[in-house]
């Protein structure tokens, strides 16, 4: 198990490693001067030099990548730009608002997933399969920018329940949350009736239900925990993109995130704090699918012998 692990954080870091690469190189080849933006177009020439040698932009692009990582080995990502604040303060105070977001959508995908997977799978080609099966397929396929609009004007300006935007007022949380969690909560919830179908099928199962046990029993019992595995790498690899996805979310409803600051940074050419977000996004992702790999390996040791 520890090799195992070990394979896992070294294909990690090697993974976020490159990520910086590709950051950086993309970052700076995306059109626009960020002198000019800090500026203005009526600077003059003289004076966009020497910003751009305070902050040594005017340097190859070999040395600011070094610079670069020097500073991220010391844990500093460098300072804004636009307000000469340092990036990882920035970071500091908007992450907890995604996390939040994060955290109040997948609660919102499980509470939905769950139940409407499970009671799919056991009331096969009933009503109320055919009805999962179209909020699954009615969820994947409306996005983020129109849900969240929808539901804006259905629950604060039609039935004024909730704020239309902000994180300071009671119940902000929850069509963000909503918004975020619906298309996860597809995504499981038929992942979860197909393993469950599987699962059901299978000999041990008849022959649970041959010894008298209760059906809710055998769920719990015997078909949750093999039908699960499926749906746990699912779920690490849709937790991760809860933490991309959240940034049109937070635009949508003005919520101040990494995706509200990371939308700020690409529209001022802010650099050093568009790189922070997209690298602090990125590590979450990998960070995330990693260790879905490790509790995978963990309840499958067939994961962890093919490895070996």
């Amino acid at each position: 198990m520890i090799g195992f692990v070990l394979s896992r954080i070294a294909s990690a870091a090697l993974t976020v490693f490159g990520v910086i690469v590709l950051v950086f190189s993309l970052v700076h080849l995306v059109p626009g001067d960020p002198v000019e933006v800090m500026l203005g177009e009526s600077a003059q020439p003289a004076d966009r030099q020497a910003l751009r040698v305070a902050l040594g932009l005017d340097k190859p692009l070999p040395v600011q990548f070094a610079s670069y990582l020097a500073g991220l080995a010391a844990l500093d990502m460098g300072k804004s730009l636009h307000t000469r604040r340092p990036v990882a303060t920035m970071i500091a105070e908007r992450f907890p608002a995604t996390a939040e977001l994060a955290g109040a959508a997948l609660l919102v995908a499980l509470i939905i997933a769950v139940p409407l997977g499970a009671i799919a799978a056991v009331r096969r080609g009933s009503a109320y399969d055919r009805l999962a099966i179209a909020f699954a397929t009615l969820g994947v396929s409306i996005p983020n920018f129109v849900l969240g609009p929808v539901l804006i004007l259905l629950f604060s300006f039609t039935l004024g329940w909730l704020p239309v935007s902000g994180r300071e007022m009671s119940g902000a949380l929850v069509l963000p949350a909503i918004t975020l969690g619906t298309g996860l909560a597809a995504i499981l919830a038929r992942m979860l009736r197909s393993t469950l179908l599987e699962v059901l099928s299978e000999d041990f199962i008849r022959t649970a239900r041959a010894k008298g046990l209760p059906e809710w029993g055998v769920l719990t019992a015997h078909a949750f925990g093999n039908a699960m595995l499926p749906v746990i790498t699912l779920l690490g690899l849709q937790l991760g993109t809860l933490l991309a996805g959240a940034v049109i979310t937070e635009i949508v409803f003005s919520w101040p995130g990494l995706g509200s600051l990371t939308v700020e940074a690409i529209q001022r050419r802010d650099y050093p704090v568009l790189q922070g977000c997209v690298l602090v996004i990125s590590i979450g992702y990998v960070f995330v699918n990693s260790f879905t790999d490790v509790v995978y390996g963990w309840l499958d040791p067939r994961i962890r012998l093919a490895d070996l």
